[in-house]
């Protein structure tokens, strides 16, 4: 898109809104390219599948966390395979069902005759088809459920109801209902399934920059269930929260709140000047400190203030990272912020809103920051 074709786009566009799902205006999305694709479900029902295994156990093993597909879910990840059926362009490099949402990687490999967005448009389309077939295939209950009705046990003797009743509720029990669902015990009725949305309008795409980023997104993609399991395993810590007022300021933020109340806490403000071996200095006497008990706070903007929260954090004691750019309610950490966060090592706060543009932060933030950091060590 061309730079008098935004514009135009612009005039008719309203307030602009921050959106994972917003179109980069500067990218031709026919072009060969590799993409990462999220999709929710409508509503963030889980109806694709649940979360088992156990968080402690390595990827690859029988235990790993992992999502039990439901026939709904299956159906879905079969639509994405055969993406290419349509668009030879197109290679699927991955896929990562989650009980309430999706992420896949596509390779367009050589130009597309249509925009990316309808090659999704058509994924959905059968995706849709193949929920309502198997809403239709459902099992409607029988005629042998009626005798279990109050109206029809009353009027019968004693003697003929228990024989009955001992065969026919059987059935009922909660470990055959979920295995007669198709669906899985995952929400509404199969009849009220159908008639819902599947997805979630839109969709997030992330564009490859560099060929490096990819081993990342494969990873980010194997390693999803075990997130959601430490997650839910430690719901408060992995949360995004909003609204927290200390001193003059209010934050949002993800990580170990307690970490706020540790009696010791120290900013670290290191000058842009500090030699080499002045840094090492700071790194070691640092460290010393955080054996000690201290908890540091930081934006980490000059070198030295990097390496030594760095040295801190990989030694695994904890920090709090003051950064620019906040959070929304569906934020998470990524990579080691997100382990380290699941375990109470690391708290990361903003007192600004998320936003989605790269923005390089003004000097006078950063004295902001820093302002802030001694703040909430006082």
């Amino acid at each position: 898109m061309t730079d008098d074709q935004i514009a135009k786009k612009k005039q008719y566009a309203g307030e602009k809104k921050a959106s994972m799902k917003r179109r980069d205006d500067h990218h031709d999305y026919t072009e060969r390219r590799m993409y990462m694709i999220t999709l929710e479900v409508e509503g963030r029902r889980p109806i694709f599948g649940r979360l088992v295994g156990n968080p402690q156990s390595p990827q690859g093993s029988a235990d790993a966390p992992r999502i039990e597909l439901t026939e709904l879910g299956q159906a879905v990840q079969s639509e994405w395979q055969g993406i290419p059926r349509f668009y030879p362009q197109i290679e699927v490099r991955a896929v990562q069902m989650m009980p309430d949402h999706m992420h896949g990687i596509l390779f367009v490999k050589a130009p597309l005759p249509v925009h990316l967005g309808q090659v999704i448009t058509g994924f959905k389309a059968g995706c849709r088809k193949a929920q309502r077939a198997i809403a239709a295939a459902e099992p409607q209950p029988t005629e042998k459920a009626k005798p279990l009705s109050t109206e029809k046990v009353e009027p019968q003797s004693t003697e003929k109801v228990k024989p009955q009743s001992t065969e026919k509720v059987k059935p009922l029990s909660t470990e055959k209902v979920e295995n007669v669902s198709r669906l899985a015990t995952v929400g509404p009725s199969q009849e009220g399934l159908a008639c819902q949305p599947l997805f979630a309008k839109g969709y997030n795409d992330l564009i490859l920059r560099s060929f490096d980023e990819l081993p990342t997104w494969e990873n980010y993609l194997r390693e999803n269930p075990r997130r959601l399991m430490l997650k839910r395993a430690n719901p408060d810590y992995l949360r995004p929260f909003f609204g927290l007022h200390i001193g003059s300021q209010t934050y949002n933020g993800i990580g170990n709140r307690q970490s706020l109340s540790v009696p010791q806490r120290m900013a670290v403000r290191l000058s842009r000047r500090l030699s080499e071996s002045d840094i090492e200095a700071e790194i070691q006497r640092h460290l010393c400190l955080a054996k000690q008990g201290v908890v540091f706070v930081s934006p980490s903007i000059s070198p030295g203030e990097k390496r030594v929260m760095r040295a801190v954090f990989n030694a695994g004691y904890p920090t709090i990272v003051l950064l620019e750019n906040g959070f929304t309610p569906l934020s998470k950490p990524h990579g080691e912020q997100f382990y380290a966060c699941g375990k109470g090592q690391l708290l990361m706060l903003s007192p600004w809103e998320h936003h989605n543009e790269k923005k390089v932060i003004t000097g006078e933030k950063c004295k902001q920051l820093n302002l802030m950091a001694i703040e909430l060590c006082k």
